[in-house]
């Protein structure tokens, strides 16, 4: 039967609970968009979230207009992403791996908030919005590298746009551009073949070795936390399975309901930020005797 907790403070027991549950566990963590949304990146589920219809791989290698689209949209969308800070939720996660807490991270997010934040252990399931890989030929190259062909071929595209930081975004680092009618997208360099982000969509499958490097984090570890994931896809909620299946304590904080909170062992229904700061706290207090 688990235990249904409600945001706590850091004085409240449930934040000492979730303590207890931890301590002296080697943990590892899977998180999903809602712990960057306090960093301005929105999440797809959430209950604050707005609608929104996440891109299929399907759509991506069969529709040329929807690739222009996409490629237009993203030609501003992922100065954002890149430009974006971690919150005190990234912080926290880095803070506990640090007090050897956390054993490593298992992220569905592409923004590489984690890495930025500090953590050293960060599997990045869904990829990452910083890469670009040909479909055809494999080559591979940075983000950045690629913006310097697109700003070429579209020059002035997007002046008239918001400026980096206040436009909407997507946490695929697609950002709200209507106009993408005359965007010109380019090709492989190496091959002239088709350029896709390094990153998993909808409809597509999670590279077999990520998977089998994040399955083995979690057979590493004594305890498996959840913080902001709805677990509604299976390429993360399988690692809840896998944890249950071990008869691992199960911790989840999120807000509204998962798809796992049947397994968990406690479920925080919170923001991330607030609830894993207070976690730190209480870890720091129980190491050095204070009650």
């Amino acid at each position: 039967m688990i235990a249904t907790l409600r945001a706590p403070t850091l004085d409240d027991v449930h934040t000492l609970q979730l303590a207890a549950l931890l301590r002296g566990r080697r943990v590892a963590v899977l998180t999903g968009a809602g712990i960057s949304t306090d960093s301005g990146i929105p999440d797809y589920r959430g209950p604050d979230s707005p609608p929104s219809n996440p891109m299929t791989i399907q759509q991506f290698v069969s529709d040329p207009v929807f690739r222009q689209r996409y490629w237009a949209r993203n030609h501003l969308g992922w100065r954002h992403m890149d430009a974006t800070l971690p919150n005190a939720g990234h912080r926290a996660l880095a803070e506990l791996e640090r007090l050897g807490v956390v054993c490593g991270i298992i992220t569905q997010n592409v923004d590489l908030l984690h890495t930025k934040a500090g953590s050293r252990v960060v599997i990045n399931l869904h990829g990452s919005y910083a890469q670009v890989v040909c479909l055809d030929c494999g080559h591979r190259m940075t983000r950045a590298a690629l913006h310097e062909m697109l700003a070429a071929a579209n020059p002035g595209f997007g002046e008239h746009a918001a400026t980096v930081g206040s436009i909407a975004v997507a946490p695929d680092a697609d950002a709200v551009v209507e106009d993408t009618d005359s965007f010109a997208v380019v090709d492989c360099p190496r091959c002239g073949g088709m350029l896709k982000p390094d990153i998993v969509y909808f409809g597509d499958s999670v590279p077999k070795e990520t998977v089998a490097q994040a399955f083995s984090l979690v057979d590493q570890a004594d305890a498996l936390l959840v913080a902001g994931s709805s677990l509604a896809v299976f390429s993360g909620y399988r690692f809840v399975r896998r944890a249950a299946a071990r008869e691992m304590p199960i911790a989840i904080i999120n807000r509204g309901p998962t798809r796992g909170d049947d397994l968990a062992t406690i479920k925080v229904d919170a923001g991330c930020s607030e609830t894993l700061t207070e976690l730190v706290d209480a870890m720091r207090a129980a190491a050095s005797g204070v009650r």
